[in-house]
């Protein structure tokens, strides 16, 4: 028989420039062993830290780029999309085409400001700016350290807007022996956000 090629509702996951690479391939990983089809679209920054972060140079061109996803985590064909940076025929770039959710992760200091007023200069800022006003999920997982007065009051405006701001601040209680085990609890608190079951971190109490 046949392996069925049906994948349940689409997920955009967006990297940018901020350190934290990892939780964004993470959550990727997460989605596909959760059956979901993952949108991605990765900024040119990203690409630098996601080299300098990690083992793994990723191609900027969509389709490749798809490619390597599917390789890296193990996903089926077509289980993964990439749109390009100025890609405006993407479905992310309207509300009548875009995911029910979508995650930036990590989300820069720069994202989020422009994400807070709207600016859409580019894909990843659009998308999120189509999930805010149709009212859909939007998760910002922002790795900074310390945070300004500015960064905050995007974080606040964001928050009233309806994003979930989630900062990449992994807590201790589950005894985390390795860096992995770090991640996957900032990654378990974006799936618990968007809906998702799984047994990343055992839920509070077990």
């Amino acid at each position: 028989m046949a392996e069925s090629t049906t994948f349940l509702a689409p997920i955009t996951v967006a990297i940018t420039g901020a350190s934290g690479a990892q939780y964004g391939l993470r959550l990727i990983d997460a989605l596909i062993a959760a059956n979901h089809e993952v949108w991605v679209m990765i900024s040119k920054a990203a690409q630098m830290v996601i080299a300098t972060e990690t083992d793994h140079k990723l191609p900027a061109q969509p389709e490749r780029l798809a490619e390597a996803l599917e390789t890296l985590a193990r996903a089926r064909p077509g289980q993964i999309r990439c749109f390009a940076r100025e890609d405006w025929m993407a479905p992310v770039a309207s509300g009548s085409g875009a995911s029910s959710a979508m995650v930036i992760c990590p989300c820069s200091t720069g994202t989020l400001s422009a994400v807070a007023c709207g600016a859409s200069n580019n894909l990843i800022e659009r998308a999120a700016d189509v999930a805010l006003k149709e009212r859909r999920k939007l998760v910002l997982v922002p790795r900074e350290t310390p945070l300004s007065a500015i960064h905050l009051e995007h974080m606040l405006k964001l928050t009233q807007l309806g994003a979930v701001v989630l900062p990449a601040a992994p807590g201790f209680y589950h005894r985390p022996v390795s860096v992995e085990a770090l991640v996957d609890f900032i990654v378990a608190r974006i799936l618990n956000q968007l809906g998702i079951e799984h047994r990343l971190v055992p839920p509070w109490g077990e």
